[in-house]
């Protein structure tokens, strides 16, 4: 079969780094992400976050290859700030994560528990 080893789809290999960037040459505030070990989930929540940043003129992403583990995303702002654009937006993804596990722990304790 063509499907890799499910641990290929999480564990990074020795040295291989989770994100690497590569600045735009023809557009200087543009830049693309290479996520590795992720899928559309991740790339999509850090698209619609980059979006809501007013000063982000165009994110979208894209998984390249459906065998291999990685999204790119590409990020172009008004000014020449797309690596902080897609930090502030990963730092917002994280935090509404912690808010609704938050939620969960807090609504759940008089329903029941998945086990």
């Amino acid at each position: 079969m063509n499907k890799p080893d499910s641990d290929e789809m999480f564990v990074l290999d020795v040295g291989e780094k989770k994100i690497t960037v590569e600045r735009d040459q023809r557009i200087q505030s543009a830049a693309t992400f290479n996520i590795e070990k992720e899928d559309h989930t991740l790339g999509n929540l850090i698209r619609m976050q980059l979006l809501q940043n007013p000063a982000v003129l165009f994110a979208g992403y894209k998984v390249p290859h459906p065998l291999k583990y990685n999204v790119l995303v590409k990020v172009q702002t008004d000014h020449d700030q797309p690596i902080q654009a897609f930090k502030s937006a990963v730092s917002e993804v994280i935090k509404q994560t912690c808010d609704l596990q938050e939620q969960f722990k807090v609504r759940g304790r008089g329903c029941l528990r998945w086990r």
